[in-house]
């Protein structure tokens, strides 16, 4: 029997990001439907599989759904365990790397997001905050090639695909994040060298864009 996999997702989200390098390192086949979120007209297929969030991205898995995007990658990794494996299989290992993804969704996507929903102070603020928090990941980089060490992995893909947004934040806060934090980018740069995430990315100045069109209905430009 072949697997039906389906993704419910949006084409810059973060979050839906992850599981499309995740199934992309696991070389699986899937079918992907965009969900309008531009004009919150969410499909009642989303409204169905996610009735408590409804939100993606939604993986449907032979007709049964999996929410929450970390929560997704994990179950890939433990369904689709004979490839590419994410998690460490090492307990602590694999306790640490969840608390550097957790690290992730909450402080670094919130001083990310102030970024580019802030102006004047706010913004002069919301960039120290961002620095300081890449510099933490930076300290748990340390002089390894990934988060994972020698092999790309969990908290690696949980992070990259924030480099989308490395042009939209420079470009709002007039700084360059590879002056204060090179060896995130130079782990970025490294990430990107991967087929897999090279062709899964979008491109930067097309996401700064779509910032551009979400600050205006902020009333920030």
């Amino acid at each position: 029997m072949t697997d039906e996999v389906i993704l419910l997702d949006f084409w810059s989200s973060m979050f839906g990001l992850r599981v499309r390098i995740a199934l992309a390192e696991k070389d699986i086949k899937y079918e992907y439907k965009e969900e309008d979120l531009m004009n919150d007209n969410k499909s009642p297929l989303l409204l169905e599989m996610n009735p408590i969030h409804k939100k993606i991205p939604v993986l449907i898995h032979n007709g049964k759904p999996v929410c929450e995007s970390l929560v997704i990658v994990q179950y890939i990794d433990e369904v689709w365990n004979d490839k590419s494996q994410l998690l460490p299989s090492d307990p602590y290992q694999r306790a640490q790397a969840r608390f550097w993804a957790d690290f992730v969704d909450t402080k670094v996507y919130q001083v990310s997001r102030k970024v580019w929903t802030t102006k004047g102070e706010e913004l002069e603020a919301a960039k120290k905050e961002f620095l300081e928090t890449y510099k933490m990941s930076e300290g748990e980089l340390g002089d390894k090639p990934y988060f994972g060490g020698e092999r790309f992995g969990y908290v690696d893909l949980t992070l990259i695909p924030f480099y989308t947004w490395f042009y939209s934040i420079e470009t709002l806060g007039g700084f360059k994040v590879e002056a204060q934090c090179s060896k995130i980018v130079a782990w970025a740069k490294r990430c990107m060298q991967k087929e897999t995430i090279a062709k899964t990315l979008p491109d930067q100045k097309k996401v700064y864009e779509l910032l551009g069109q979400f600050r205006r209905r902020l009333g920030l430009e």
